[in-house]
């Protein structure tokens, strides 16, 4: 379903209707983009529809907003490439604690971030309906899995009705399904419309060449188990059919942790696992120096070696009756980057996993390539570092 728009914006002033004309005069006689433009748009209203069917209307394009998840950093920067925090008025404190790579890579380039107001979570009740009063934010952006606390405590209402929208986007939950329409629904929020529907477009190529694929392939699936943030949980934390696990399954896999329990993620017991003896394990790290709960984890992002990654996917190895298995005997037991579940650009991991899963088809496929000419396009920091490991590579 994509975010439905309908407009209302103020009337222009006739010396910005003379300056826009000229403006893409020129445009149009020097032959260049008229993305190339970016004037300040004056703001009006818009009515959208977000990935829950709320209908909400927002003054548009949002100037200042609040990221209820850090996090959403990778969908701001895909769309406000020029400077992704520019809008930015306050965020969760979940990219540095959750994916600490990336935002050292942002720091670097853009260090006024570290200026940027923290809010709390809406998951622990701490989101500060006062404080976001204070930053007279246009919108509060909020990620699919934080929208039930954030109903359920009436903090979505309590914003409604101190003049604060609130609109719900997903890249978690239903990547597969709710990835375009987010991407969509953000650029029209932002303004962005032509950047927007340049990465969905690319995304969609991207996911297509591998769903084309496998539905053509007649070899039995592999068995996987994903153990989901390996060090920083106790074990076994894995995906079912929503996220990763939906990711794994799409490429060709059979997710053994499929219907085991409700809602997007859970725990299943080692015991499961070792009886399972999945043909393939995966599991999932991050950067999570400052994560409360970061013991042995598996480190990933662009500050990350392939040596690291792979001594502490060994590490793994060491649980009782896990030498035995039979990912790790063959050297099908893996790590990829946790944060792919929650960014746009979770079609490398897709790829990857079907390169796992059918190293013969998938073997002129280049996820690391793709993912590359993504931040070359889209992003305004450059490719580097390790989000992805095999046991034996």
């Amino acid at each position: 379903m994509h975010p439905i728009v309908s407009h209302s914006r103020g009337r222009p002033t006739r010396v910005a209707v003379l300056a826009l004309a000229l403006a893409l005069a020129l445009l149009v006689q020097a032959g260049g983009p008229l993305l190339a433009w970016a004037a300040p748009a004056a703001q009006g209203t818009i009515t959208v529809t977000d990935v829950v069917g709320r209908t909400v209307t927002v003054k548009a394009p949002v100037q200042r907003v609040i990221l209820a998840e850090g996090r959403q950093t990778y969908i701001v920067a895909s769309l406000d490439t020029d400077n992704p925090f520019q809008r930015v008025v306050a965020w969760g404190d979940d990219l540095r604690t959750a994916d600490y790579d990336t935002y050292v890579k942002y720091g670097e380039k853009f260090p006024s971030m570290a200026e940027i107001p923290v809010m709390g979570s809406p998951q622990s009740g701490t989101f500060s309906v006062e404080k976001a009063v204070s930053l007279q934010p246009d919108l509060v952006l909020f990620s699919l899995d934080s929208y039930a606390p954030a109903r359920d405590s009436g903090l979505i209402d309590t914003l409604a009705g101190v003049g604060i929208p609130s609109v719900i986007i997903d890249f978690r939950q239903q990547p597969l399904e709710t990835t375009v329409p987010s991407i969509l629904l953000v650029g029209r929020l932002f303004g962005r419309e032509a950047n927007a529907q340049a990465v969905a477009d690319f995304y969609t190529q991207q996911v297509n060449t591998v769903f084309a694929r496998v539905e053509k392939i007649k070899d039995a699936p592999p068995t996987i188990f994903i153990l989901r943030a390996a060090g920083l949980l106790d074990c076994c934390g894995t995906f079912g059919r929503a996220n990763l696990g939906i990711l794994a399954e799409r490429a060709g896999g059979t997710n053994i942790a499929a219907g085991l329990f409700p809602g997007w993620s859970g725990t299943v017991n080692p015991e499961k696992v070792l009886t399972a003896d999945p043909d393939i394990i995966i599991a999932t790290g991050s950067n999570w120096v400052y994560s409360p709960n970061a013991q042995n984890y598996v480190p990933f992002g662009y500050n990350t070696t392939p040596e690291m990654a792979r001594t502490a996917l060994r590490g793994l190895t060491d649980q009782p009756g896990w030498s035995g298995l039979k990912a790790v005997k063959t050297g099908r037991f893996y790590g990829v980057w946790h944060q792919f579940y929650n960014s746009p650009f979770h079609f490398a991991v897709l790829q990857q996993f079907a390169k796992w899963n059918f190293p013969e088809q998938f073997a002129d496929i280049d996820p690391e390539a793709n993912l590359r000419t993504y931040h070359e396009r889209f992003l305004p920091i450059s490719y580097g570092g390790t989000f992805w490991v095999g046991l034996n590579d």
